[in-house]
C-alpha cells in the first residue's frame, strides 16, 4: 500500500542531513526534471521581483527565496520531518513507534511541485514551490510533471494507492484506480459541505489510522475498515472514493 499526502506550504527550517543530492531520492526516473526545478528556482531567487511574482509571495516572504536560493548548499531532513501543519500535526509522526515508523516509511509519499512526489524518509532542503506556479519560460507543472510521475507512481507500488493529495497535486500525476478521500462537514439540517482546515486535519487522521493499522487494505473497504477502526467516521462513495464525515 502506498499513501500519497498532499505537501503543505509551511516547512521546518533546518536539517542536520547533507545538502541535497537528488540521487538520494525515491523515483530516480524524476531526478531530470527535479534538477531542472531546482536549478531553475536557484537563478530565480536571484531576482527577488521575478521570484516574488512567479511564486505568488508578498512583500514579506522574502525569505521563502532565500530559501530556493540555498537549495543545492542548505541542510536536509526527512520529508516527514519537513513538511509542517494541520495535516501534519493530525499524523503526529513524532509519537509513532520505531514499528510505526519504520510502516510510516514504507506507506507513505509526499506529494511536491519541486520534486514531482518523495518518500516519508527522503532528505530534502526548505523550498518554495506550490502546485499552481508558472516558471518564467516554462508552461504549467502539470505539463511538465504529469507525462514522467504517473508512470513513475505506478511503477513505484503494485498494491493499492490511497492518494490523499488535494486536486491540484493529484493533477501533477494522476494515479489511476487509486483510492480517494473526500472529507465533508455534517451540519445539524443534514447538508454537507468541504471545510479546509477539516478537510486537512481528517486526511492526517487517515493517513496516520493507515501507517499504524496492521492490515494491509487492497481496496475502498479496506480502507474504510481500518478508518473507522481509528474512530473515524466513513462511507464508501464508489469503489475508488472514501467520504470522511466530521
Amino acid at each position: 500500500m502506498l499513501v500519497l499526502l498532499p505537501p503543505s506550504e509551511t516547512k521546518s527550517e533546518g536539517g542536520k542531513g547533507a545538502p541535497l543530492d537528488l540521487g538520494e531520492l525515491s523515483l530516480p526516473k524524476l531526478t531530470a526534471t527535479r534538477e531542472l526545478l531546482v536549478n531553475t528556482l536557484v537563478d530565480l531567487a536571484a531576482d527577488e521581483e521575478a521570484s516574488s511574482l512567479a511564486l505568488g509571495l508578498s512583500a514579506g516572504q522574502s525569505d521563502e527565496i532565500a530559501r530556493n536560493a540555498a537549495l543545492w548548499t542548505s541542510p536536509t531532513r526527512p520529508a516527514l520531518e519537513r513538511y509542517t501543519g494541520v495535516l501534519f500535526d493530525a499524523l503526529d509522526a513524532k509519537s509513532f513507534t520505531r514499528a510505526q515508523k519504520a510502516k510510516a516509511l514504507s506507506r507513505l509519499a509526499i506529494g511536491s511541485a519541486l520534486f514531482g512526489v518523495v518518500r516519508a524518509g527522503d532528505p530534502i532542503p526548505a523550498y518554495r514551490l506550490s502546485g499552481g506556479s508558472k516558471l518564467p519560460g516554462m508552461g504549467t507543472l502539470q505539463s511538465l510533471w504529469k507525462p514522467e510521475l504517473t508512470p513513475a507512481l505506478e511503477a513505484e507500488n503494485e498494491g493499492l494507492v490511497v492518494d490523499l493529495r488535494s486536486g491540484i497535486y493529484q493533477q501533477l500525476g494522476p494515479v489511476a484506480g487509486a483510492v480517494t478521500a473526500t472529507v465533508l462537514t455534517e451540519k445539524p439540517d443534514g447538508s454537507r459541505s468541504v471545510v479546509s482546515h477539516f478537510n486537512k486535519h481528517h486526511k492526517g487522521l487517515l493517513a496516520r489510522a493507515l501507517v499504524v493499522s496492521r492490515a494491509e487494505p487492497s481496496d475502498v473497504r479496506g480502507v474504510a475498515r481500518v478508518a473507522a477502526k481509528a474512530g473515524l467516521t466513513v462511507e464508501i462513495a464508489s469503489p475508488t472514493e472514501l467520504v470522511v464525515l466530521t
